[in-house]
């Protein structure tokens, strides 16, 4: 050994040197700089310490298997998504729903697609989360290959509210050229005959991807919800099989013939709770949760300040005023907008419900869409549930869809739960091709509910997991057009609610759930334990014109008189202010003075007020003959003709199968007859009122 190896400094010798200032001779140049030594012992430590903490760990006993590790900070790729440089051919499947229907058909063709390809990975995508602004949209789809897209159409030809802004960005968008050249794609819409725009939203978007480039795959698909919309999507689905067999199966497999596939029965978890283990019961609406924004996601819990029935004692029908009281909740609105109302299933209903299903109202559980291991459930398909711990009348009271019509799918559900082989055998039956015609006759037809068809085949129990994943679909908001101005209310929000109430083809005594609660509700000028219920805003095109000097007509029979009334509101505050009103004209239309004309004295106080420059009235049992807004409009014709020649606006608000296609019709006869054009010209210029903006609609 050398000489000089022993004056070399240990690491202990480094750190006790800086500890106590005393450097050994020879350590001088160590000595005179202090900064590079305290460098040194420091890191030294580090290691010194990194070794400890590994021998600890080592030495120390494993953790038992069952503990959870801790979350990932990261969230981790699923297993369906993965790298996108790994060569396999995607799919994006996108989907533009309003009542979940075009979400549940998306999903469902991509659950079958993966069993049949496996080399090619399905992506199902909201198309409101596709671009986080719309200059994303261009970028993303300029990289797609495949598209599926799945739109529904509601109201007077709209999108669907998450479908809204990329429908506005594409369909205004008509500069770009050929740019989708690299793009095969294929459109399923989804709409009701009855309606003047059936598929309007799906034909669009299906022409533009055309026109700007893109390859269809398979034709447009119309599914028709006025029938059986799942056989419009089966039969579309097998038109498009053989096409994707083409574009995704490779050269070694395009001969196999693909495995039948039986889609699964989706499901939740359940966990039955003791009333004593239940420490967060859920007794209040899950999704009022406080949230500064309100949308349809995080609605606002607003109280029911005012209730009143609007015909009078002689009317055999219910019209009900009510009153939301916004005060303090953040919660804005505007001229015009509609509001979304989540409302509750009478308590016969539910009680109806627990008796077919065999549970007792007070049965406590907790739902999840997940394994115990936080693996998703079906692949991740289903929808989050709802709040649980809750009871089953809770749930089925204020989530559960109980009185449509079932579909197919549904069907097949109860018959896998069916103990009687008879019942399993002719609900498989109603839900097969061979049924069809059955099926249409039975429960469309008939408008039987999901409650009938269940009370029919007594010995399918399903359990509560296959129940609301797979048999009841979620109760949706409501939707009504605010009868009020926030210039005349700013803490109220007004709506006008016809109650449904009828007889159906079986003889069932229908009752429409939202109208019901209203008629029933217990406002808080009568209680302060007062009825409430979660409410969000849904902004609307539906606006007076900006220049309030600009004339305008107003059409609303019945309840379509709803946001003419905060028209009239805001008018009138405007009005007040001194700010000068262009004319305006009304057209009201209902049964009789003396049973429905609602706020009939609000409507003369507007005409009083200056508000309202002329109110029609047409009353359809009155006279000899029934007479309709549409009759009313073309006396007036040129008077109407004199409004739109200065640039007037015509607003129509009501039933969009059969007032809204008189009146436009009636429009379209005295813009050819006053305005002297052929018909081309005539439906020119009436397409152009709606271009303008000058020709809006409120329809449902």
């Amino acid at each position: 050994m050398e000489s000089g190896a022993e004056l070399r400094p240990s690491a202990l010798d480094l750190v006790a040197a800086l500890l106590t200032g005393r450097y050994p001779e020879g350590w001088a140049p160590l000595a005179e700089n202090r900064h590079l030594l305290v460098l040194l012992t420091t890191s030294l430590a580090v290691l010194v310490g990194c070794g400890v903490a590994l021998l600890v760990r080592r030495s120390a006993p494993r953790a038992a298997k069952d503990a959870a590790p801790p979350r990932p900070l990261a969230v981790p790729r699923a297993k369906d998504e993965p790298d996108p440089d790994d060569g396999r051919q995607r799919v994006a499947v996108f989907f533009g729903t309003q009542t979940g229907t075009a979400e549940g058909f998306a999903k469902a063709l991509a659950e079958e697609a993966k069993a049949r390809y496996d080399k090619a990975v399905f992506k199902v995508v909201d198309l409101d989360d596709y671009a986080a602004e719309d200059e994303e949209y261009e970028e993303k789809l300029k990289k797609e290959s495949i598209a599926l897209f799945f739109l529904a159409t509601y109201g007077d030809g709209e999108p669907t509210d998450n479908a809204a802004r990329f429908y506005k960005w594409f369909s205004e968008g008509n500069e770009r050229g050929e740019w989708l050249s690299n793009l095969r794609f294929a459109v399923f819409g989804l709409g009701n005959r009855q309606y003047e725009h059936f598929n309007k939203v799906g034909k669009v978007v299906d022409q533009l991807l055309a026109e700007q480039g893109g390859k269809r795959i398979v034709p447009l698909g119309l599914g028709d919800d006025d029938q059986c919309i799942e056989d419009d999507f089966n039969a579309w689905k097998e038109l498009l099989w053989p096409e994707l067999d083409k574009l995704l199966r490779q050269e070694d497999d395009s001969s196999t013939t693909p495995t039948p596939y039986t889609a699964a029965i989706p499901e939740y978890r359940v966990v039955f709770v003791q009333p004593e283990d239940a420490t967060d019961i859920n007794k209040s609406f899950s999704l009022s949760n406080g949230h500064a924004v309100y949308d349809i996601q995080h609605p606002c819990r607003a109280n029911v300040a005012v209730r009143r029935e609007l015909h009078k004692p002689a009317s055999d029908r219910s019209c009900i005023h009510l009153e939301f009281d916004i005060a303090g909740t953040g919660l804005t609105y505007e001229t015009g907008d509609h509001v979304g109302v989540y409302a509750e299933n009478c308590i016969e209903t539910v009680e109806e419900a627990e008796k077919l299903l065999g549970y007792s109202p007070d049965t406590l559980f907790s739902i999840y869409a997940d394994q115990e291991d936080g693996t998703p459930l079906c692949g991740g398909s289903l929808p989050p549930p709802f709040p649980s711990p809750c009871t089953v009348r809770t749930a089925l009271t204020r989530y559960a869809d109980l009185l449509n019509p079932p579909k197919k799918s549904v069907l097949l559900a109860l018959a896998v739960h069916a103990s009687d082989s008879k019942e399993a055998e002719r609900l498989r039956h109603l839900a097969s091709p061979a049924g069809k015609k059955e099926y249409s006759q039975w429960i469309v037809t008939s408008q039987r509910s999901l409650l009938e068809v269940m009370s029919e085949f007594p010995s399918a129990k399903p359990p509560l997991g296959v129940f609301f994943a797979a048999i009841s679909p979620r109760l949706q908001p409501r939707y009504y057009s605010i009868s009020s101005s926030p210039k005349m209310a700013p803490t109220r929000i007004h709506v006008t609610c016809a109650l449904v109430y009828g007889s159906t083809p079986t003889g069932r005594i229908h009752k429409g759930v939202c109208s019901t609660w209203m008629k029933n509700s217990t406002p808080l000028e009568e209680s302060e334990e007062c009825s409430w219920a979660p409410i969000f805003v849904r902004q609307s095109n539906f606006k007076l014109p900006a220049d309030p000097t600009v004339p305008i007509i107003m059409i609303g029979p019945g309840t379509g008189l709803a946001p003419f009334r905060g028209f009239l509101q805001e008018r009138l505050a405007l009005k007040e202010t001194g700010v000068e009103l262009g004319r305006a004209v009304l057209f009201f239309g209902c049964r009789n003075r003396k049973m429905d004309f609602i706020y009939e004295d609000e409507l003369n106080n507007f005409v009083d007020s200056g508000a309202l420059s002329e109110l029609i009235v047409a009353f359809s049992r009155e006279g000899p003959t029934k007479e309709y807004v549409q009759h009313k409009m073309a006396q007036k014709a040129p008077e109407l003709w004199s409004i739109i020649s200065q640039g007037g606006y015509i607003y129509v608000c009501g039933d969009a199968k059969g007032m809204a296609r008189d009146v436009h019709r009636t429009l379209h006869t005295i813009v050819q007859e006053q305005g002297s054009f052929d018909n081309s010209k005539t439906e020119s210029f009436v397409k152009s009122l709606q271009m303008e903006g000058r020709y809006l609609r409120d329809v449902w």
